[in-house]
C-alpha cells in the first residue's frame, strides 16, 4: 500500500488493478485502482471511550466523476465523523416489525371506535392470517397482488379492496416506525374506491302506508330514522335519559366522527311521538328508548323491514328531503351530524346552534307529514291499504308480545 502526494496527473497515471494508494496530505484518503476503474475512498478507526470499535471504509466516488480537491474535502468531513466515534456506514437498525405489531401500533396512534378496532382485527385474523407474524419488510408487491386476486376470487371485490386499504394503512404506520422500509407494497396495486350506494327515490305515501302497519316501537323508530337522518348506531343506542322532552332535544352520544355528543332539535310531531313512546314503555323498566327483549343489548339492533329503507338509506332520503324542504346545505349537514368543509367549517359548533336549527328540522317534518295519506292508498305491490283505519295494533309495544299488525 503506497503513500504518495496525490495529484490529478499522478492519479491518471496509476495503473488499473494496482490496488490502494494513500494520500500524504489528507489522513485516511486513498485511491483504489480496480481492474476497470479508479475510485476515492476514506478509511479510519471508529473509537468510543478510548476503545477501538471497528475500522470502516467509505467509498466517496469514482475519480473520473469528481476532482481531487472535492475528494479531499469529503474525506475530511468523513474522517471528522469517524474520529468522533460515528460510523458513517451505520444505517438505522431494522426493527423487523411484524404485521401484527404494526396493527397494534396503528390502533394506538389515535383513538378508534370499538367497532373500527373490531373490523381491523377481524381482517387480520381472517383475511391476513398467514401474514400476522410476517415481518413487514418481507411483504413484496407480488405477494400483495396475489393476495388481492385470491381474496377477490373467494370473497368478492368489496372485501378484497377493504382488506387492502387496511393493509396499506398498517404498513404506512410500520414505515413511520422503521425507516429501513423503503416503500409500501400496496402502492403498486390499484385499489378501487368503495362503490357509491344507489338509493331509489322514496314514495312518501307508500312509505307512510307501510310504516303504519308496523308495531308501535318499529313504527316510531322508522319515523325517527327518516326525520333525523341519524346513523343506525347513533339512533338505536339512545337512552331514555338522552331525550329532553321539555326542550324537545334528542342527544346522540354515539357518533361516528366525534367523541362529542350531538344535540338534535326534534320537530313538534316527532317530539310528541317520542314522548308518547317513553310513556307507553315506562312499565318495562328499560333504559333504552327502543327496547327489544330478543337482543343481547336490550335494544333494537337492526331496524330493517321488508319494503322499507335500510337505516343508512334513510340518511340519503333525509339529505334529499332537506333540500326539497328548502333547508340550506350547511344547516342540513349539521342536522345530519356531518362536518362542514374547509377551515371555516372548523369554527362552526353545532351544539351552539340547536335552537337555530330547529326550524330546519321542522321543515323536513312538515314535508314528510304533508305526504301522509288520508285514505286508501295503492302500495307498490298492488295492495290497497288505509293507513289510518284499516290496520290497528293491539299492544303499545313489541316488547309486550304483539309485533304483528292485525286487521281492525
Amino acid at each position: 500500500m503506497a503513500v504518495i502526494n496525490l495529484t490529478e496527473a499522478r492519479i491518471r497515471d496509476l495503473p488499473l488493478g494496482s490496488g490502494i494508494h494513500r494520500d500524504e496530505q489528507v489522513k485516511g484518503l486513498m485511491v483504489i485502482c480496480h481492474k476497470t476503474t479508479r475510485s476515492y475512498a476514506v478509511q479510519g478507526d471508529v473509537r468510543r471511550n478510548g476503545r477501538h470499535v471497528r475500522t470502516v471504509r467509505v467509498k466517496i466516488d469514482r475519480c473520473d466523476r469528481i476532482g481531487l480537491r472535492d475528494a479531499r474535502n469529503r474525506a475530511k468531513a468523513l474522517m471528522s465523523q469517524i474520529q468522533s466515534g460515528v460510523d458513517p456506514t451505520d444505517g438505522p437498525d431494522e426493527s423487523g416489525i411484524t404485521l401484527e405489531r404494526a396493527l397494534d401500533a396503528h390502533l394506538d396512534e389515535k383513538p378508534h371506535r370499538p367497532r373500527t378496532v373490531e373490523g381491523y382485527r377481524y381482517q387480520l385474523d381472517h383475511y391476513l392470517r398467514p401474514w400476522r407474524k410476517k415481518a413487514v419488510a418481507d411483504i413484496s408487491r407480488q405477494m400483495v397482488r396475489d393476495l388481492y386476486a385470491d381474496l377477490k376470487r373467494k370473497h368478492g371485490e368489496t372485501t378484497a379492496a377493504s382488506t387492502m386499504r387496511t393493509l396499506r394503512a398498517v404498513v404506512n404506520t410500520a414505515m413511520r416506525i422503521d425507516e429501513t422500509l423503503g416503500s409500501n407494497p400496496v402502492a403498486a396495486l390499484h385499489v378501487p374506491s368503495p362503490r357509491r350506494r344507489k338509493v331509489a327515490a322514496l314514495d312518501l305515501a307508500d312509505w307512510w302506508a307501510r310504516v303504519e302497519l308496523l308495531s308501535p316501537v318499529r313504527r316510531d323508530l322508522h319515523m325517527t330514522m327518516l326525520l333525523t337522518g341519524a346513523r343506525r348506531s347513533s339512533l338505536v343506542q339512545v337512552r331514555r335519559g338522552d331525550v329532553d322532552a321539555e326542550r324537545g332535544v334528542m342527544t346522540f352520544t354515539h357518533m361516528k366522527t366525534s367523541d362529542d355528543p350531538m344535540f338534535f332539535p326534534m320537530g313538534r310531531r316527532l317530539a310528541e311521538a317520542v314522548t308518547a313512546r317513553m310513556e307507553a314503555d315506562a312499565p318495562l323498566g328499560s333504559d333504552w328508548l327502543w327496547p327489544s327483549p330478543t337482543s343481547r343489548s336490550g335494544h333494537v339492533e337492526e331496524p330493517k323491514e321488508a319494503g322499507l329503507p335500510s337505516p343508512h338509506a334513510y340518511r340519503h332520503h333525509a339529505r334529499t328531503l332537506y333540500i326539497a324542504a328548502g333547508v340550506p346545505y350547511a344547516e342540513s349537514a349539521l342536522l345530519l351530524g356531518q362536518k362542514l368543509p374547509g377551515a371555516s367549517g372548523g369554527y362552526v359548533h353545532a351544539d351552539h346552534l340547536v335552537e337555530q336549527l330547529r326550524r330546519h328540522a321542522q321543515a323536513l317534518e312538515d314535508l314528510v307529514f304533508a305526504a301522509r295519506p288520508q285514505g286508501f292508498v295503492e302500495l307498490a305491490d298492488g295492495q290497497m291499504m288505509d293507513p289510518l283505519g284499516f290496520v290497528k295494533v293491539e299492544q303499545t309495544s313489541e316488547v309486550m308480545g304483539h309485533p304483528e299488525a292485525t286487521r281492525g
